[in-house]
């Protein structure tokens, strides 16, 4: 377990369902840990109440959490930081606050997306924005908060170019049943955790429509070829994508309703509205913003991404679920790879 010196303690930065989960495991591990959110009124609540009810209800904080709406208390004895900032928000957080991050804080982040209009991956954004930190990391893999949170078996990638980093954040996260993963393919593991969420809302649309197991399969296993394809133009590995950040988080959110993205398909099929769906899940479902980044960068890299082009239709141009899913059965027959 990494030592804290005195009055140090572990930053979490987003005080969602996500940011929460860590936190708790984090805590429950019996490191210092700070919970911060930038809703005041949640954030005092979480302070009050010791539990996230609106996201995580049931699930009481461990005494070493402490809940903090100041941001600069939380980074100034900060030892090192985990952000769970949604990727819509995370370059406006970065530039507001890249005073507050000192050149010797290692940084790593478990938000999952591509920037929206520039889909920049995630460690390109920090990058831009904290040029003054070395030590950087991404956490990701098939997870679902309300599992962490409850200390359910799980197991994740922690993706840095920063061995020590890697190996402070893997000694802090990898406890209990909780079990990490080490790579150093940055780019393969953020890419993973991001077009999982678009190809998760055509597994669910396809459920939606009664099309049964065979086609869900088919989705996943041609999904994930997808994303392989674009991940080798990109630089990342192949064998990332067949692994947790890959393939595991794939699966998960392709088959399981706790995943938002899932629930999207499986609304739009049921002739749903993208409004009416976000006031239904009432939180961020990263996979549409998700989208269309992703086919601005098949666009960019020429790759072939038929499934993430009919899910691009049918959240931007009005296609509906089923005619996405005609235009895939008709295509011509190709070869496997």
């Amino acid at each position: 377990m990494p030592v804290l010196t005195s009055g140090q303690h572990i930053a979490v930065l987003g005080a969602g369902s996500w940011g929460t989960a860590l936190a708790i495991h984090l805590a429950r591990a019996g490191l210092k840990v700070c919970l911060w959110g930038n809703e005041v009124e949640h954030i005092e609540r979480l302070r009050q109440q010791r539990c996230n009810q609106q996201f995580l209800p049931g699930v009481e904080f461990p005494a070493s959490l402490a809940v903090e709406p100041r941001l600069e208390a939380v980074l100034g004895n900060a030892a090192w930081v985990l952000l769970a900032i949604p990727s819509h928000a995370f370059r406006s957080f970065l530039h507001e606050n890249s005073k507050l991050f000192t050149a010797t804080m290692p940084v790593a982040w478990a938000s999952k997306g591509l920037e929206q209009g520039s889909a920049k991956l995630l460690h390109e954004v920090v990058n831009e924005e904290l040029p003054q930190c070395k030590h950087l990391a991404v956490v990701s893999g098939p997870t679902f908060a309300r599992e962490v949170a409850m200390n359910m078996p799980t197991a994740i990638s922690v993706a840095s170019r920063s061995d020590e980093f890697a190996s402070l954040l893997t000694e802090a996260l990898h406890s209990g049943r909780f079990r990490v993963y080490v790579s150093d393919d940055v780019i393969g593991v953020e890419l993973g955790g991001a077009v999982k969420n678009v190809l998760a809302i055509a597994a669910g649309a396809a459920d939606g429509l009664g099309f049964g197991a065979n086609a869900r399969a088919a989705l996943i296993t041609r999904g994930l070829a997808e994303m392989m394809r674009l991940g080798d133009a990109m630089g990342g590995r192949r064998e990332t994508f067949m692994g947790l950040a890959g393939m595991g988080d794939l699966v998960l959110t392709c088959t399981d309703d706790q995943s938002r993205n899932r629930r999207l398909g499986l609304l739009l099929a049921q002739g749903k509205s993208i409004e009416e769906i976000h006031q239904l899940i009432g939180q961020e479902i990263e996979g549409v913003k998700t989208a269309a980044e992703v086919i601005r960068l098949a666009e960019k890299y020429h790759i072939d991404m038929p499934i993430t082009r009919q899910v691009y239709r049918v959240l931007y141009q009005g296609v509906s679920p089923q005619n996405a899913v005609q235009e895939l059965l008709s295509r011509d027959s190709t070869s496997e790879f």
